[in-house]
Protein backbone atom coordinates (compact mmCIF):
# COMPACT_ATOMS: atom_id res chain seq x y z
CA UNK A 1 0.00 0.00 0.00
CA UNK A 2 1.32 3.39 -1.10
CA UNK A 3 1.22 6.47 1.41
CA UNK A 4 1.13 10.51 0.13
CA UNK A 5 4.10 12.40 1.98
CA UNK A 6 3.83 15.69 2.83
CA UNK A 7 5.76 18.07 1.28
CA UNK A 8 7.28 21.02 3.02
CA UNK A 9 7.75 24.62 2.32
CA UNK A 10 11.57 23.57 0.34
CA UNK A 11 10.44 20.56 -1.25
CA UNK A 12 8.59 21.20 -4.31
CA UNK A 13 6.36 19.12 -6.69
CA UNK A 14 8.89 16.23 -8.22
CA UNK A 15 9.55 17.86 -11.76
CA UNK A 16 8.52 16.72 -14.60
CA UNK A 17 11.80 17.90 -16.37
CA UNK A 18 15.32 17.91 -16.93
CA UNK A 19 15.49 14.41 -18.06
CA UNK A 20 18.36 15.16 -19.67
CA UNK A 21 20.23 15.78 -16.36
CA UNK A 22 21.14 12.56 -14.61
CA UNK A 23 22.25 13.28 -11.04
CA UNK A 24 25.51 14.53 -10.52
CA UNK A 25 25.43 15.41 -14.43
CA UNK A 26 26.80 19.28 -14.65
CA UNK A 27 27.75 19.25 -18.75
CA UNK A 28 25.15 21.45 -19.00
CA UNK A 29 26.00 24.40 -16.46
CA UNK A 30 26.38 27.92 -17.49
CA UNK A 31 29.64 28.90 -17.04
CA UNK A 32 30.15 30.96 -14.78
CA UNK A 33 31.58 34.44 -14.83
CA UNK A 34 34.01 34.73 -12.33
CA UNK A 35 33.56 38.85 -11.59
CA UNK A 36 34.90 40.16 -8.16
CA UNK A 37 32.17 40.27 -5.62
CA UNK A 38 33.35 41.10 -2.39
CA UNK A 39 36.17 43.03 -0.79
CA UNK A 40 37.84 41.95 2.14
CA UNK A 41 37.60 39.05 4.00
CA UNK A 42 37.84 39.79 7.84
CA UNK A 43 37.04 42.27 9.82
CA UNK A 44 37.73 42.69 13.86
CA UNK A 45 40.24 40.10 15.21
CA UNK A 46 38.37 37.35 16.25
CA UNK A 47 37.93 36.82 19.99
CA UNK A 48 38.70 33.25 22.21
CA UNK A 49 35.67 31.02 21.35
CA UNK A 50 35.55 32.32 18.04
CA UNK A 51 39.16 31.23 17.09
CA UNK A 52 38.48 28.03 18.81
CA UNK A 53 35.08 27.46 16.75
CA UNK A 54 36.85 29.04 13.30
CA UNK A 55 39.56 26.69 13.74
CA UNK A 56 38.09 23.39 15.25
CA UNK A 57 34.61 23.53 13.94
CA UNK A 58 34.61 24.61 10.50
CA UNK A 59 36.50 22.12 9.35
CA UNK A 60 34.21 19.43 10.57
CA UNK A 61 31.35 21.19 8.75
CA UNK A 62 32.21 22.57 5.94
CA UNK A 63 31.36 21.82 2.42
CA UNK A 64 33.50 20.27 -0.05
CA UNK A 65 32.03 21.12 -3.75
CA UNK A 66 34.68 18.78 -5.08
CA UNK A 67 33.99 16.00 -2.92
CA UNK A 68 30.22 16.58 -1.90
CA UNK A 69 29.40 18.21 -5.07
CA UNK A 70 27.82 15.59 -6.97
CA UNK A 71 25.96 14.32 -4.30
CA UNK A 72 25.53 17.10 -1.61
CA UNK A 73 23.33 15.60 0.89
CA UNK A 74 25.95 13.26 1.44
CA UNK A 75 27.62 16.04 3.38
CA UNK A 76 25.12 15.99 6.31
CA UNK A 77 23.15 13.55 7.90
CA UNK A 78 20.23 11.20 7.91
CA UNK A 79 16.94 13.01 8.04
CA UNK A 80 17.70 15.72 5.28
CA UNK A 81 15.35 15.06 2.54
CA UNK A 82 15.77 18.59 0.83
CA UNK A 83 18.77 21.35 0.02
CA UNK A 84 18.71 24.96 0.68
CA UNK A 85 21.42 27.34 0.11
CA UNK A 86 22.06 31.35 1.56
CA UNK A 87 24.23 32.98 -0.51
CA UNK A 88 26.16 35.70 1.62
CA UNK A 89 24.86 34.75 5.13
CA UNK A 90 26.42 37.64 6.99
CA UNK A 91 25.67 36.83 10.58
CA UNK A 92 24.46 33.70 10.14
CA UNK A 93 20.92 34.63 11.85
CA UNK A 94 18.74 34.16 9.29
CA UNK A 95 20.04 30.85 8.22
CA UNK A 96 20.31 29.56 11.58
CA UNK A 97 16.46 30.73 12.02
CA UNK A 98 15.72 28.60 9.16
CA UNK A 99 17.78 25.74 10.41
CA UNK A 100 15.98 25.67 13.41
CA UNK A 101 12.20 25.82 11.63
CA UNK A 102 13.07 23.00 8.75
CA UNK A 103 15.24 20.23 11.09
CA UNK A 104 14.61 18.06 7.71
CA UNK A 105 16.39 20.10 5.22
CA UNK A 106 20.32 20.30 4.70
CA UNK A 107 21.39 24.14 4.33
CA UNK A 108 24.80 24.97 2.63
CA UNK A 109 25.61 28.95 3.98
CA UNK A 110 28.51 30.52 1.73
CA UNK A 111 29.88 33.00 3.16
CA UNK A 112 33.70 34.58 2.50
CA UNK A 113 33.95 36.89 5.36
CA UNK A 114 35.64 35.43 8.03
CA UNK A 115 33.75 37.26 11.11
CA UNK A 116 30.14 35.98 9.61
CA UNK A 117 31.37 32.57 9.08
CA UNK A 118 32.60 32.97 13.10
CA UNK A 119 29.02 34.28 14.07
CA UNK A 120 27.38 31.21 12.44
CA UNK A 121 29.99 28.56 13.74
CA UNK A 122 28.71 30.67 17.53
CA UNK A 123 25.10 29.37 16.40
CA UNK A 124 25.38 26.09 15.56
CA UNK A 125 27.26 25.29 18.18
CA UNK A 126 24.60 27.29 20.90
CA UNK A 127 21.03 25.46 18.90
CA UNK A 128 23.42 22.10 18.46
CA UNK A 129 22.29 22.50 14.39
CA UNK A 130 23.45 19.14 12.75
CA UNK A 131 21.81 20.80 9.43
CA UNK A 132 24.04 23.27 8.43
CA UNK A 133 27.04 23.28 6.36
CA UNK A 134 29.41 25.92 5.61
CA UNK A 135 31.32 27.55 2.20
CA UNK A 136 34.23 29.98 3.56
CA UNK A 137 34.41 31.23 -0.06
CA UNK A 138 32.42 31.98 -3.13
CA UNK A 139 28.99 30.37 -3.69
CA UNK A 140 29.72 29.75 -7.50
CA UNK A 141 32.07 27.46 -6.88
CA UNK A 142 29.51 25.41 -4.92
CA UNK A 143 26.67 26.33 -7.41
CA UNK A 144 29.05 24.82 -10.59
CA UNK A 145 29.17 21.77 -8.98
CA UNK A 146 26.04 20.93 -7.64
CA UNK A 147 24.17 18.32 -9.95
CA UNK A 148 20.58 20.30 -11.99
CA UNK A 149 17.45 21.15 -9.57
CA UNK A 150 19.49 20.30 -6.65
CA UNK A 151 18.21 23.53 -4.72
CA UNK A 152 14.67 24.15 -3.72
CA UNK A 153 15.07 27.35 -1.77
CA UNK A 154 17.50 29.94 -2.02
CA UNK A 155 17.98 32.98 -0.59
CA UNK A 156 20.37 35.71 -0.87
CA UNK A 157 19.57 38.74 1.50
CA UNK A 158 21.06 42.50 1.16
CA UNK A 159 23.50 41.28 -0.89
CA UNK A 160 26.89 44.10 -1.13
CA UNK A 161 25.23 46.86 -3.15
CA UNK A 162 28.88 47.80 -4.72
CA UNK A 163 27.42 51.56 -4.57
CA UNK A 164 29.88 53.16 -6.36
CA UNK A 165 29.48 53.79 -10.33
CA UNK A 166 32.86 51.82 -11.10
CA UNK A 167 31.99 48.98 -8.80
CA UNK A 168 28.20 48.15 -10.00
CA UNK A 169 29.37 45.71 -12.51
CA UNK A 170 30.61 43.63 -9.15
CA UNK A 171 27.40 42.74 -8.04
CA UNK A 172 25.87 39.45 -7.58
CA UNK A 173 22.37 39.62 -8.67
CA UNK A 174 22.16 40.28 -12.75
CA UNK A 175 21.24 37.89 -15.64
CA UNK A 176 24.11 35.93 -16.44
CA UNK A 177 24.10 34.88 -12.11
CA UNK A 178 20.57 33.97 -12.54
CA UNK A 179 20.63 31.77 -15.36
CA UNK A 180 23.73 30.09 -14.05
CA UNK A 181 21.21 29.90 -10.39
CA UNK A 182 18.23 28.30 -12.68
CA UNK A 183 20.25 25.72 -13.55
CA UNK A 184 20.47 24.12 -10.15
CA UNK A 185 17.28 24.99 -8.83
CA UNK A 186 14.26 22.85 -8.34
CA UNK A 187 11.18 23.20 -10.97
CA UNK A 188 8.79 25.11 -8.37
CA UNK A 189 11.62 25.70 -5.93
CA UNK A 190 11.63 29.31 -4.38
CA UNK A 191 14.34 32.26 -4.64
CA UNK A 192 14.64 34.86 -1.91
CA UNK A 193 16.45 38.41 -2.75
CA UNK A 194 16.59 41.34 -0.57
CA UNK A 195 17.80 44.91 -0.94
CA UNK A 196 17.47 47.81 0.69
CA UNK A 197 19.01 50.28 -2.01
CA UNK A 198 16.80 51.25 -4.96
CA UNK A 199 19.12 51.03 -7.61
CA UNK A 200 19.88 47.80 -6.79
CA UNK A 201 16.49 46.53 -6.75
CA UNK A 202 15.71 48.48 -10.26
CA UNK A 203 18.42 46.66 -12.11
CA UNK A 204 17.31 43.22 -9.98
CA UNK A 205 14.19 44.07 -11.65
CA UNK A 206 15.99 44.13 -15.22
CA UNK A 207 17.85 40.45 -14.64
CA UNK A 208 14.62 38.99 -13.82
CA UNK A 209 12.80 40.43 -16.41
CA UNK A 210 15.67 38.85 -18.59
CA UNK A 211 15.64 35.93 -17.10
CA UNK A 212 11.85 34.11 -17.59
CA UNK A 213 12.43 30.97 -15.83
CA UNK A 214 11.98 32.95 -12.38
CA UNK A 215 8.26 34.30 -11.99
CA UNK A 216 7.79 36.76 -9.37
CA UNK A 217 5.67 36.34 -6.24
CA UNK A 218 5.54 39.94 -5.21
CA UNK A 219 5.11 42.25 -8.07
CA UNK A 220 3.53 45.16 -6.00
CA UNK A 221 4.71 47.39 -3.20
CA UNK A 222 2.46 46.23 -0.76
CA UNK A 223 3.66 42.61 -1.63
CA UNK A 224 7.48 43.61 -1.75
CA UNK A 225 7.49 46.03 1.43
CA UNK A 226 6.58 43.25 4.07
CA UNK A 227 8.65 41.01 5.42
CA UNK A 228 7.07 37.78 5.02
CA UNK A 229 6.59 35.79 8.81
CA UNK A 230 8.47 32.83 7.74
CA UNK A 231 11.30 35.17 6.98
CA UNK A 232 13.27 35.58 9.97
CA UNK A 233 15.24 39.47 10.37
CA UNK A 234 18.79 39.83 9.31
CA UNK A 235 20.93 42.85 11.57
CA UNK A 236 21.70 43.94 7.56
CA UNK A 237 17.61 44.74 7.65
CA UNK A 238 17.84 46.47 10.85
CA UNK A 239 20.88 48.61 9.86
CA UNK A 240 18.79 49.59 7.08
CA UNK A 241 15.29 50.70 8.43
CA UNK A 242 17.70 52.68 11.31
CA UNK A 243 18.97 54.65 8.35
CA UNK A 244 15.27 55.34 7.12
CA UNK A 245 16.20 52.80 3.84
CA UNK A 246 13.36 50.36 3.24
CA UNK A 247 14.02 47.21 2.51
CA UNK A 248 12.69 45.55 0.04
CA UNK A 249 11.26 41.32 0.21
CA UNK A 250 11.32 39.81 -3.30
CA UNK A 251 10.37 36.44 -3.77
CA UNK A 252 10.41 34.44 -7.06
CA UNK A 253 9.23 30.33 -8.17
CA UNK A 254 11.62 28.62 -10.68
CA UNK A 255 9.62 27.64 -13.59
CA UNK A 256 11.94 27.25 -16.54
CA UNK A 257 10.70 25.67 -19.20
CA UNK A 258 10.82 22.16 -20.06
CA UNK A 259 11.06 21.73 -24.19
Amino acid sequence: MSTTRQLSAFEPPAPDGCPDAAPGDCSNAVPVRRKTLFGRRKGKALHGRQRELYGGLLPALSFDPDRHGADPLSAFGPGCRALAMEIGFGGGEHLAAQAVAHPDVAFIGCEPFANGVAKLLSEIERLALDNVRVFHDDARTVIAALPARALTRVFILFPDPWPKRRHVKRRLVDAPFLATLSRVMAVGGELRVATDIVDYARSMDAAFAATPAFRCLTPSAAEWSARPPDWPPTRYEAKAVAAKRAPRYMRYVHEPTVG
